[in-house]
């Protein structure tokens, strides 16, 4: 019977773990939800718009339209309808310089949504990077808090190099220029 009780207090246990776990789960969402409005809202109208046109442009609606505006040029300016002169006879000039246009404008807007995708993931990597450092100093103290505690309860812990190694503070500067060193390129 005692073993019932101490399961029960381990299920209600694990039930508040798991409950503890899935709010702190929706708090991070919400925070990731934030910036992410953020990062939305601070787009400049040239911004919004671009990306609009951008995602249409990369849409299967706008593949079937520019088939369907092709097929119809070219069919309209090949005489191919009775009673329709061609307006833009083969090599189709007017048809060039109009899909020339699209291009470059379409190059435009999808770098002007570039651009701003990397600034956004940039800040989202030095964001990334800010918080990992600041883990590794949380860790670090802890480390060094457990050394102390064990030295003063009189534990004899069998610390080897690497756990005084991390132990330590770390230098973000040397770790980069090691890494550069040693990357290739």
């Amino acid at each position: 019977m005692a073993s019932d009780k101490s399961e029960v207090g381990s299920d209600a246990h694990e039930n508040t773990s798991a409950k503890s776990s899935d709010a702190q789960a929706q708090r991070n969402i919400e925070s990731i939800m934030k910036l992410e409005r953020d990062a939305i809202h601070s787009r400049t109208h040239a911004e919004h718009i671009a990306d609009k046109i951008t995602t249409f442009a990369g849409s299967t609606p706008f593949l079937l339209l520019h088939l369907i505006w092709f097929g119809a040029w070219v069919i309209m300016n090949v005489g191919l309808i009775p009673g329709l002169p061609p307006f833009d006879p083969f090599p189709f000039s007017f048809l060039t310089l109009v899909v020339s246009l699209e291009a470059i404008f379409l190059t435009l807007l999808v770098l002007m949504s570039q651009n701003r995708m990397i600034k956004e993931a940039d800040k989202r990597t030095h964001l990334d990077l800010q918080l990992n450092m600041l883990a590794e100093q949380e860790s670090t103290v802890l480390l060094k808090l457990m050394q102390k505690i064990g030295k003063h309860l009189g534990v004899e812990a069998d610390t080897d190099q690497t756990a005084q190694e991390l132990a330590e503070d770390t230098d973000v500067h040397r770790l980069a220029k090691s890494l550069d060193e040693k990357l290739p390129g």
